[in-house]
């Protein structure tokens, strides 16, 4: 049996508690071994000093990890400092992002787009970072058209990208459109599809809505008929999700990047049922 990509996304915790609690994760996630742990950045490379810290953490306790850089509002300095220390310390992944545009002004800096941000890495690094890219089934919120969201994302593998991450969503159709056009656009890069956990319908409504991830109606109402009940929506979206992972390995989806939300549980349920399935990591 072919043997597929995984891997898992967690965000820099905010107090001593949650940085505890994250460390206990990272051990169950860690012995499912994943092909690295991805580390994010807040809007305008905000949280810049516990994402470091956490990626550098992840490192030395032996795991592969893939520090998120953002560009937006940097310098080439600024950049340039950040990738050396990690190719120092011997980090070989990298998600090159643009990167959100925080609430309060910015300088604008360097870079204005993620492609940019690619060019430059390779610029200074040559083949030393695995350089991985965001991709938007549902088209990035921000776009001109999908046409145009599609322009966006093939300049970012011209630029030197290896591999590309999506979006987490929940309509396979828009991931098998996606790859076919990235396909007919001549593009040749691992396209991992992004997998978001069930665990709280309110929490997950209210960030789809704000990052452009569309909840097909059916589950939406579905989720809202549960109401307070956690064990229902979990169970429920557990179903969902895990059947949605199993259509996208049966269409050619080369593996997924699960959005842990810092938690074990939800990753670890879910990859117990796609083995069931006779998924292989």
């Amino acid at each position: 049996m072919t043997s597929h990509h995984f891997s898992i996304e967690f965000f820099p915790p905010k107090s001593f508690e949650a940085s505890e609690r994250l460390r206990d994760v990272r051990q169950r996630l860690g012995s499912l071994s994943p092909e690295y742990f991805s580390v994010t950045q807040g809007a305008g490379g905000s949280e810049r000093t516990g994402h470091h810290d956490l990626a550098v953490e992840i490192h030395q306790d032996g795991l592969s990890v893939a520090p998120h850089v953002t560009c937006i509002g940097t310098s080439r300095s600024m950049i340039r400092e950040q990738i050396m220390e990690y190719r120092a310390l011997g980090i070989r992944h990298l998600v090159a992002l643009r990167g959100d545009l925080p609430k309060q002004a910015i300088t604008p800096g360097d870079f204005s787009y993620a492609n940019e941000l690619v060019e430059f890495v390779r610029s200074e690094t040559g083949d030393w970072f695995h350089i991985i890219v965001a991709a938007y089934p549902e088209t990035h919120p921000q776009a001109k058209s999908p046409q145009d969201d599609l322009d966006n994302f093939v300049r970012k593998v011209h630029a030197g990208s290896d591999a590309a991450i999506t979006q987490y969503f929940y309509n396979p159709d828009a991931y098998f459109h996606f790859a076919d056009n990235v396909q007919r656009a001549g593009v040749d890069v691992p396209v991992i599809a992004g997998i978001m956990p069930v665990t709280n319908y309110a929490s997950l409504a209210r960030f789809s809505d704000a990052c452009g991830a569309e909840i097909p109606r059916w589950i939406r109402l579905k989720l809202e008929s549960y109401g307070d009940d956690l064990d229902s929506i979990r169970k429920f979206g557990l179903d969902v999700v895990t059947q949605q992972c199993e259509r996208l390995l049966d269409g050619g989806a080369p593996g997924f990047h699960f959005y842990s939300l810092n938690q074990a549980a939800p990753v670890e349920a879910l990859l117990e049922r796609l083995q069931a399935s006779g998924y292989r990591a």
